[in-house]
């Protein structure tokens, strides 16, 4: 096949679930159909649980670690990094995006033209269902728009970045919607309780919009005869906005929904089991264009994948990933970050916190402001200042500097393995690999120049900032 490839990144905005691994709380339509017509991905993993770095590692096809200031969380974007809509641009495709690009943060002062996601559609609105925060930007409309703008000649690249599920909400979205409390799966590190699961409802008919915007995509795109050559990606950023998800790094914080078709190439209803990386994705978008991937991307090309005719695992080659945070949220002393490092490999996750003497989801005198507020969150610190401490130690207590789980055993990170004597050799074994791996890609964190992420200016707002605390804003919000 000569002609290019259209491509349609579709992102929702920290969304765990879909409906196609088979979560009933979720109405996920086209989320499922675009895996059916292609691959459903059960091992995909984002490099950084957090908006703005899992999306600049996205864009970059690079560790965020690997990337200064856009390894942050409300940081600067350098424009030394290229990204892959600037890319296939310099090589005649349409781009453009619609809601959430590369965000939160500051690209211009990065030396960015527009945003690394690519030119702005956003001009089209809607009315939002009633009772929710749902986003009032006209997704499709701004795809149409984008479309009307693209000479026929020409292949285009598109961002849809959903700013759903992203909090916050109005309590009982869910419910109101007509979903019901009966079909939550409550993870095991909350309380299961009613506010608990009228929360997640909430969450889960907001990734319902993002789906529904994503079925009138691909709708416009079999009428005007481009389905069968347009990649077709659908993910999420980071995990949903509920404490110990969003932000961390446990199993169901980085692995994270994907589905790819690309029905001119790819043998549909596929389930594949390979460990793939979100620094995958700019590889196989410029290698499916027949564009030189950058040296700078340390990604590995899916397109292998894609063009293979089995489901289980395929490249045997993928038997570990790598993911790592630095400064999300502020709100410690200082405004430091909970610098982590991980490997996943089929059978173990290994975690190594970098700074354990830090609180993980933010100091208690802030409010632990890196989890966002939530009904979830409340419930769990109410119970600990009743005197029941067991949700809150898996959630917001300081952690130790190796854990260790088994994930096929222990798939909701309950048991840290790392101290256990028969599971040494396979934890040395880990950290060993991690620790090369670090070294390779010149992790400053081992290198020795780790502190420069501290450093990095925060082009967040300043209320949940340390001097904000130290002038006494937190302790008027009752804090």
């Amino acid at each position: 096949m000569n002609k290019k490839p259209n491509i349609l990144f579709a992102i929702a905005d920290d969304a765990s679930h879909m409906g196609a691994y088979g979560h009933k709380f979720v109405n996920t339509p086209n989320f499922d159909a675009v895996a059916k017509d292609g691959i459903l991905f059960t091992n995909a993993f984002t490099t950084n649980p957090k908006c703005a770095p899992s999306r600049a590692s996205i864009l970059a096809g690079m560790h965020t670690w690997q990337m200064e200031e856009a390894g942050n969380h409300f940081g600067v974007f350098p424009s030394k990094f290229k990204v892959f809509p600037d890319l296939l641009e310099d090589n005649g495709y349409h781009v453009g995006y619609t809601g959430k690009g590369w965000s939160p943060g500051d690209w211009e002062k990065g030396g960015f033209n527009r945003n690394p996601a690519g030119t702005e559609y956003n001009n089209r609105f809607l009315v939002p269902p009633e009772n929710t925060r749902i986003s009032d930007k006209d997704y499709t409309e701004n795809f149409k728009d984008f479309l009307s703008e693209k000479s026929d000649d020409k292949p285009f690249c598109f961002w849809y970045g959903g700013h759903e599920p992203h909090r916050k909400y109005i309590p009982g979205e869910g419910l109101r919607a007509g979903k019901k409390l009966d079909d939550v799966d409550v993870p095991a590190y909350w309380p299961d309780e009613e506010s608990v699961r009228s929360d997640m409802l909430d969450y889960a008919s907001e990734i319902d919009w993002f789906d529904m915007h994503l079925g009138k995509m691909i709708k416009i795109l079999k009428e005007t005869g481009e389905f069968d050559n347009t990649i077709i990606v659908v993910t999420s950023d980071n995990g949903m906005p509920f404490p110990r998800v969003k932000g961390q790094m446990y199993e169901q914080d980085v692995r994270l929904p994907l589905a790819i078709c690309w029905k001119a190439m790819t043998k549909s209803d596929r389930v594949v089991d390979d460990l793939v990386s979100f620094i995958d994705f700019a590889p196989t978008f410029l290698e499916a264009a027949g564009v030189d991937i950058h040296s700078q991307m340390g990604g590995k090309s899916l397109l292998n994948i894609l063009k293979a005719d089995r489901s289980g695992i395929v490249d045997e080659s993928r038997d570990c990933i790598y993911t790592g945070r630095e400064r999300h949220d502020v709100g410690r002393e200082g405004d430091t970050g909970y610098p982590v490092r991980c490997i996943r490999t089929h059978d173990y996750l290994y975690i190594r916190n970098l700074k354990p003497e830090r609180w993980p989801s933010g100091n208690p005198e802030t409010g632990y402001t890196d989890v966002d507020s939530s009904p979830t969150k409340t419930s769990i610190l109410n119970k600990f200042e009743q005197g029941d401490e067991y949700y809150y130690n898996l959630t917001f207590a300081k952690r130790p500097m190796e854990e260790l789980y088994q994930i096929k055993n222990d798939p909701e990170c309950m048991n840290n393995l790392a101290d256990k004597d028969e599971f040494q050799e396979i934890k040395n074994q880990l950290w060993a690999n991690l620790k090369n791996k670090l070294i390779q890609t010149k992790d400053p964190r081992i290198l020795g120049g780790g502190d420069a992420f501290e450093g990095y200016e925060y082009v967040g707002g300043k209320r949940h900032s340390w001097k904000a605390y130290q002038e006494g804003w937190f302790q008027k919000q009752g804090h």
